[in-house]
């Protein structure tokens, strides 16, 4: 049986994009970008530091790394609690000795449970951005908007008192939005958002606020994706992430300067046998002369968003 003629009539069907959140555009058709100091390519490396409560509704869903057996699963919450207490100072370790600075993507159960951490993070100037209240407080599609609302507001607000950074940026708890969530970020002064995975470059989206900056955040070559999720060894691990930056290097020589996007968790890449992974693939990245290392304000502020 064929289709009723009204399912292939919707509102705004044209060439590109059937709404107006962004234009179409073809990224090897744009104007090469030039990165600070002729760099090929920009390395924004984020580095979610997640709340899980025991006690979690999991609604509409869970988020990836929430409880998984009855309450209280202390198996899950302490693991992922490794990542706050031990595996980030690995981190932080790692990235001193690099010389780079990193988002670090914080719900604001964070900041308030671990005000030791927030100044170890602040100590070096990495960037903090907004994560959301908790693991548990989710954005999704169909969520009251002023219940929405609030949680955005509280987030920033607390992230703000607390860290004293001006909170540019966002990403959602496991990265899930409304439909109304980027209006609702750009009411309380959030810049650029990393929840959308559909381009290798800033681009500016509209709100009913003014522009918003979706960066580039890859979910494929995240620890979670290869390690987790793909049961992929760490040398593999590293030898992805090599390709990725490879192939993005090469790139840019043609059409301008590219952006390698990584997120890696605490509780993931922070363990004794993961961490040297994690250092191999970044010296090899970082050993580059045609590499920038960037946070997400660094981007926005080279790009005169």
């Amino acid at each position: 049986m064929p289709l009723a003629d009204e399912f292939l009539k919707y509102p705004m069907r044209r060439q590109g994009m059937d709404h107006d959140r962004y234009g179409w555009s073809n990224m090897f058709e744009r104007p090469p970008i030039e990165w600070p100091n002729g760099a090929k390519v920009a390395l924004m490396i984020t580095v979610p530091l997640e709340f899980f409560p025991l006690n979690q509704q999991g609604k509409p869903f869970k988020a990836p790394g929430s409880m998984v057996t009855a309450y209280p699963d202390f198996r899950h919450y302490t693991s992922r609690d490794y990542g706050n207490r031990v595996g980030v100072f690995r981190f932080l370790r790692l990235f001193s000795e690099l010389g780079i600075r990193v988002n670090f993507a914080l719900n604001a159960a964070v900041c308030e449970r671990y005000p030791s951490l927030v100044a170890s993070i602040n100590a070096p100037h990495h960037e903090i951005i907004a994560h959301g209240l908790d693991m548990d407080a989710l954005h999704y599609g169909g969520m009251d908007e002023a219940t929405e609302r609030a949680q955005i507001e509280q987030c920033v607000a607390k992230l703000r008192q607390g860290t004293g950074q001006k909170i540019r940026g966002w990403m959602s708890p496991a990265v899930s939005e409304s439909f109304n969530t980027p209006d609702l970020l750009t009411e309380f002064g959030i810049e650029y958002v990393c929840d959308w995975a559909n381009d290798e470059l800033p681009y500016t989206m509209n709100t009913q606020n003014g522009a918003l900056v979706a960066m580039p955040v890859s979910q494929e070559i995240s620890d979670r994706q290869i390690i987790v999720n793909n049961h992929h060894t760490e040398d593999s691990f590293v030898q992805q992430l090599k390709d990725q930056f490879d192939w993005l290097a090469a790139e840019a020589e043609c059409h301008g300067g590219r952006v390698l996007s990584l997120t890696v968790h605490p509780y993931i890449m922070g363990l004794p046998y993961r961490i040297q992974a994690l250092k191999t693939a970044l010296q090899y990245i970082v050993s580059h002369k045609n590499v920038w290392v960037a946070t997400g304000s660094d981007l926005l502020d080279a790009r005169g968003f």
